[in-house]
């Protein structure tokens, strides 16, 4: 019998596609569910809402715990086979919005922050030494556990998880599942071409993974999607709103479609987001602030979802594309599966750091997730991924041997932030964050 610890329970609706997941797959009926949460009543809720779904889609076969608060983390985690992780330390407020306002003040404007930049680097250093306390109570009650994480920054709190610890893991994303659909739809050959019917091969680093290859049963129909893509960007640019017009305008210079939004990719670029060229957040339409408002939206939604999820005695669900029950389930059954996985490199894909994070396709079986082997990605995307490794490496550097210098090296390597501020100000602005996140952040010397 499986036993799965959900780390973040609180997460209500991701906990149901999840775990509701697992409850649909046959090896994992009867599962062991542990639920760990600081937070009392978000646990509460994702209890409840669970104990209905057992009922309603698994005959009530998966046994369900919630564990509350860091003395009951050990039990919570006891005997685990698997691990999932949907952590957000600060959450929205305090820390998400200090991420934003600090910076605003030194003229840098963020859209997401939660992956690179400066946002990134900040939620990195407050979320990666709690992993780490995961990690260590992992090696001593669970050893053998895969740990699944689902945090951003992925490949940061990944890769530093993975280089400061023995736990097994991989991190887990949504947007390479659906690459190749979201740009065939931007070609409006949807129709023409089902995406079931389509193949596709992503590699890259995460939320800056490469559409490689795209074929339609056998047949490379990436050429006339580029061809589509590229008078669609002609024709929205500067005109017309259009929701993609970052990734359109990357592809037409670098040659390949990128795994993440172009909200998301404009700040992992020094491109787009520019004081002396305010006119380009128009241009491509770009939403400045975006998360801070996606979080208040949340939060005021939840308060209305809330009783159709967690008081609905009807609820039900369907196994959704998320890959951790079909990870959970391969190593159970020992029926293989193919993910896009974050893992460290290792000379996975050639022309990127051995010590990189890299999303890559991945083999799941009994022996557990196992990065395949990519080779050269095209040198001008090869290149593009290395601006955004270089402050991933020494963010994770900065955490493992609580250096403040590497901290404000991190920053000025970043691309968004280099092309915006001098030196100077980059160390200022690294000051009043490390300031204002207080006791949320370890000490560093």
């Amino acid at each position: 019998m499986a036993k799965i610890t959900f780390m973040g329970a609180g997460s209500t609706v991701f906990v149901r596609n999840i775990i509701g997941d697992c409850m649909l797959a046959e090896p994992l009926f009867d599962a062991e569910i542990a639920l760990y949460d600081i937070d009392a009543a978000r646990l509460r809720e994702s209890k409840a809402m669970l104990d209905v779904l057992n009922a309603n889609i698994n005959k009530g076969r998966a046994k369900i715990t919630a564990h509350l608060g860091v003395k009951q983390r050990k039990a919570a985690l006891k005997g685990a086979g698997y691990v999932v992780n949907a952590i957000q330390v600060g959450g929205y407020d305090p820390c998400t919005i200090t991420d934003f306002e600090i910076p605003k003040r030194f003229g840098l404007r963020q859209t997401i922050a939660d992956t690179l930049g400066i946002g990134g680097i900040f939620r990195t250093l407050r979320t990666l030494p709690v992993m780490l306390d995961f990690a260590r109570d992992i090696e001593a009650v669970c050893p053998g556990a895969w740990f699944l994480n689902y945090s951003n920054p992925m490949a940061m709190l990944t890769g530093g998880l993975l280089r400061g610890s023995g736990v097994k893991a991989v991190g887990l994303c949504h947007s390479v599942q659906c690459v190749h659909h979201t740009v065939i739809q931007n070609a409006g050959l949807d129709k023409k071409y089902p995406v079931h019917e389509c193949r596709a091969l992503v590699a890259g680093i995460n939320h800056m993974g490469w559409l490689l290859k795209l074929e339609h049963k056998g047949r490379d129909i990436y050429p006339e999607v580029k061809r589509e893509c590229a008078k669609v960007l002609k024709k929205h640019r500067g005109g017309e709103k259009h929701w993609d017009l970052v990734r359109l305008e990357m592809m037409a210079r670098f040659g390949c479609y990128v795994t993440e939004s172009s909200e998301h990719n404009a700040e992992y670029l020094p491109y787009f987001i520019k004081k002396n060229y305010p006119g380009l957040v128009d241009e491509y339409h770009i939403p400045l602030d975006e998360y801070p408002r996606r979080c208040v939206n949340q939060i005021a939604e939840w308060k209305k979802m809330s009783k159709d999820i967690v008081g609905n005695p009807n609820l039900t669900h369907r196994r959704t594309g998320e890959y951790g029950s079909y990870i959970i389930e391969a190593i159970e059954s020992g029926k293989p599966c193919q993910i896009g996985g974050n893992v460290i490199n290792n000379g996975c894909i050639t022309n990127l750091p051995r010590n990189a994070c890299v999303e890559i396709p991945c083999l799941v079986d009994r022996n557990g997730v196992q990065g395949t082997f990519v080779g050269d990605l095209p040198e001008p995307l090869a290149a593009l991924n290395r601006t955004n490794i270089n402050p991933q490496l020494l963010t994770i550097e900065a955490v493992l041997e609580k250096r403040k210098d590497r901290i404000y090296q991190a920053a000025m390597l970043d691309p968004h932030t280099s092309a915006e501020l001098s030196l100077d100000d980059i160390v200022k602005m690294c000051d009043a964050l490390i300031a204002a996140h207080g006791d949320w952040m370890p000490k560093f010397k």
